[in-house]
């Protein structure tokens, strides 16, 4: 193999196939990138088989000449090391060269580094997937649906299922879903499908879908094409390929935690109740379970409690703009209600209760969508 290349595209490409490289794979050769040159272009992949990446480099895009291939060919890298290489070369365009005994030669400008390579014959090859069922999400709005779920994942490998986000199709609609059975987040969308597409328990791992967000940061493509196979989800846009695995077992059915009637509902701004919870957590976080208490107050405030055996107490008072329905007396995480708070864009929320004891929700005022739940925690 033989090729020139952009150091600049090769640096923005190698970063994109990274993401998916682990050092901690029992597989040695996923340690390390595939290149494979082609008369079309170069096609980069990263894998810790879990998830791969697959990015390309066409040899010439917009009248721009991004490669030239001598001699097609291909080659496993070192990942950190060719990453951190290609990233420190002092020129513009980048040669590289392999010979029969897989020896690397990387140039550019002044520098020379030869790497060893691996055979890219033993390179685990990416799975098949059939693109009958598929649908496409624009970038900006994938990203949205991913911020405003993702949080409430699990951290806990007690129960796998729960470290991904569940999204099912009917009707039109993807919903999705994440939770780690002591919070909720559900965001709901339209989509458009060429057919009465219809899936159910698509697991995502939150890890996969994280990755995948920073990925679709600066792509430049307007939509992403999604293939969801029964092991396998794909997203392609531009020259991008992310595959990554589901996760299996059965999500469970979430529908029946979310409250049907409510008691009690407070309308207030979102920045400063989320500033007023970020104030009295500052003493929370000494405790253990990082509580702050909250109190409706003559219909028109809300105060926030908080304290700390050992270092004090904070008193909050936050003006809301509307209350309605009975008192309500609730404890609960602050953390989970500013990682709430955090991903609702709107500049108004609504919180309804149903009781001390009982899950609350949160709504953007003017996303319907949109949908957090939290359980209140027991205090004495």
């Amino acid at each position: 193999m033989k090729i020139t290349v952009s150091r600049e595209k090769l640096v923005e490409n190698v970063n994109y196939v990274l993401k998916a490289v682990s050092s901690r794979t029992t597989i040695p050769i996923l340690t390390g990138i595939k290149l494979v040159a082609s008369k079309e272009g170069i096609e980069l992949t990263g894998s810790d088989s879990d998830v791969s990446i697959q990015s390309f480099i066409p040899t010439e895009e917009n009248d721009i000449e991004n490669a030239s291939i001598h001699i097609p060919g291909s080659i496993v890298l070192q990942a950190r090391f060719f990453a951190d290489i290609v990233k420190k070369l002092p020129g513009d365009s980048v040669d590289i060269e392999v010979d029969s005994r897989l020896m690397t030669r990387i140039t550019s400008g002044s520098s020379e580094f030869n790497l060893n390579g691996l055979d890219a014959e033993e390179y685990p090859h990416l799975p098949t997937i059939w693109e009958e069922h598929s649908f496409s999400i624009r970038t900006d709005i994938l990203k949205h649906l991913i911020r405003q779920t993702v949080f409430a994942v699990s951290t806990s490998e007690t129960r796998p299922v729960l470290t991904g986000v569940n999204w099912s199709i009917q009707n039109g609609k993807l919903k999705c879903v994440a939770t780690d059975s002591h919070r909720l987040a559900m965001r709901t969308i339209d989509i458009e499908t060429d057919e009465q597409l219809d899936k159910s328990n698509v697991i995502i791992p939150g890890k996969s879908l994280n990755d995948l967000a920073k990925i679709f940061d600066d792509t430049g493509s307007e939509w992403v094409q999604i293939i969801i196979t029964d092991n396998q989800i794909l997203f392609k846009a531009n020259h991008l390929q992310f595959y990554s695995r589901l996760l299996e077992g059965n999500y469970p059915n979430t529908d029946g935690l979310i409250p049907q009637e409510t008691k009690t509902e407070v309308t207030l701004g979102t920045k400063s109740f989320l500033q007023a919870i970020d104030r009295a957590s500052l003493l929370a976080r000494e405790e253990k379970n990082n509580v702050v208490k909250l109190k409706t107050l003559d219909g028109q405030s809300l105060e926030i409690l908080s304290q700390s055996t050992e270092i004090g107490r904070v008193h909050e008072n936050v003006d809301a703009q509307e209350i309605s329905g009975e008192e309500v007396r609730i404890s609960f995480s602050a953390k989970y209600m500013m990682d709430a708070l955090r991903q609702i864009d709107a500049s108004d929320v609504k919180i309804s209760f149903t009781g001390a004891m009982r899950p609350f929700l949160i709504r953007p005022v003017e996303e319907q969508d949109l949908l957090m739940l939290i359980l209140p925690v027991r205090t004495n």
